[in-house]
C-alpha cells in the first residue's frame, strides 16, 4: 500500500503560478498528476519515473506545467506556471508501481486532491 498526501493548491489569478506536492509513505516507480474540472472527466496532467526521471505531460500544460521529484523525501512536486481559468481543478496525485510512457491508466494509488482556482 501507498499513501499520498498532496498540498499547495490554492487560488491565484490567472497567468500566476502554483506549486503542489505530493508526499509518498514509500518509494513508488511512478507517480504523476491528474485533475478534474467540474463536471468533466478526469485526466492525466504530468507523471514521472521515479527511478530515471523521465516525464510526460498532457499537451494542454505542457511548457507551462513541470513534474519534479525528490527521491529523499518520496516527494514529487508539480510547478505550474502561465495558469488560466481551464487549469481550475481538483488536482490529484496518483502513483503506480511500473512506467510507461504517455500511458495514464493503471495508476492504482490515489491522494485526496487539491483544489485549484484560477481566477480571470
Amino acid at each position: 500500500q501507498v499513501q499520498l498526501v498532496e498540498s499547495g493548491g490554492g487560488s491565484v489569478q490567472a497567468g500566476g503560478s502554483l506549486r503542489l506536492s505530493c508526499v509518498a509513505s514509500r518509494y513508488i516507480t511512478c507517480m504523476g498528476w491528474f485533475r478534474q474540472a467540474s463536471g468533466k472527466e478526469r485526466e492525466g496532467v504530468a507523471a514521472i519515473y521515479t527511478r530515471g526521471g523521465n516525464t510526460y505531460y498532457a499537451d494542454s500544460v505542457k511548457g507551462r506545467f513541470t513534474i519534479s521529484q525528490d527521491n529523499a523525501k518520496n516527494t514529487v512536486y508539480l510547478q505550474m506556471n502561465s495558469l488560466n481559468a481551464e487549469d481550475t481543478a481538483m488536482y490529484y496525485c496518483a502513483a503506480r508501481g511500473s512506467y510507461v510512457a504517455y500511458d495514464w491508466g493503471s495508476f492504482g494509488y490515489w491522494g485526496q486532491g487539491t483544489q485549484v482556482t484560477v481566477s480571470s
